[in-house]
């Protein structure tokens, strides 16, 4: 699977592995499934045709009772990935997530904006193809067959030829899809090795987030290896900026691994 290398704006450099287009494939076929059920359950186990023979006399009523039957289908993956952080059900089962090509989550504009370009990824030879229908071409069916198939492997083509594996709804709102299946290595990770007697230091650390303490390590780990003091006093400096912590290690290396195991010590035990 391709991996992308997307740098911070602490100059961190973190990887991601893109969700291919198999797994994005599988993921749009259950949420799909999905939507088949809902509406197999509206018309068919609910009887959605009692409603419509109530409403006979009444063409306006049945149709707006018609669009809000379609609207949970209609707004699925939208809501779903915006409520759900970036996932539907189907891509919370295939473990893939949508984020910005920053690396973080995307905004609820971003959401929107690849929602709504579903339709050049999914639809927009079948609109083609319903104008030239009704132009009266010869081969009709032919040519709207062509269209419809075309039509729906446009955001698969994209996908499979564009380098971050980008629909077009992902292009303009600049998203990526990642696989979220753990092929990291410990080290490349925030966990660190506890010993099962540690005894914490610094209880602040807890207003870090994830993301935080990942940005941290990995600076640490750069500075260290180059020994780059000044960028170790940096980080110290925000480290304590940021939680208010009061240090008790006079050496920043201390300091900062200190930090990083508290941080696994309380966040292990909620």
């Amino acid at each position: 699977m391709k991996r992308l290398q997307i740098k911070t704006a602490q100059n961190v450099n973190i990887n991601f592995t893109l969700a291919n287009v198999g797994m994005r494939l599988l993921a749009f076929v259950v949420d799909n499934v999905l939507k088949f059920a809902y509406l197999y359950f509206v018309y068919y186990v609910f009887d959605f045709q009692v409603v419509e023979r109530v409403f006979s006399g009444d063409h306006w009523t049945a149709q707006a009772v018609g669009i809000l039957v379609l609207i949970p289908v209609t707004f699925y993956s939208l809501y779903s990935e915006i409520l759900l952080d970036g996932q539907t059900v189907g891509k919370k089962l295939l473990k893939i997530k949508v984020i910005n090509e920053d690396g973080f989550k995307p905004s609820i504009t971003d959401f929107i904006m690849r929602w709504l370009l579903r339709i050049v990824d999914f639809n927009l030879f079948i609109l083609l193809a319903v104008y030239m229908y009704s132009l009266g071409l010869e081969h009709e069916d032919l040519i709207m067959g062509v269209c419809f198939i075309v039509g729906k492997l446009v955001g698969l083509l994209l996908i499979i030829f564009t380098n971050k594996n980008q629909r077009f709804g992902d292009i303009i709102a600049n998203t990526i899809v990642i696989s979220l299946k753990d092929e990291a290595k410990f080290s490349d990770t925030i966990l660190m090795h506890l010993t099962d007697t540690y005894l914490p230091t610094y209880p602040n650390v807890i207003q870090l987030s994830d993301n935080d303490v990942r940005i941290i390590k990995d600076t640490f780990a750069s500075a260290r290896k180059f020994n780059d003091y000044k960028t170790l006093i940096k980080l110290r400096s925000k480290i304590i900026e940021v939680t208010q912590i009061t240090s008790k290690h006079k050496s920043d290396s201390e300091f900062i691994d200190t930090v990083l195991k508290d941080y696994n010590y309380y966040t292990q035990r909620m």
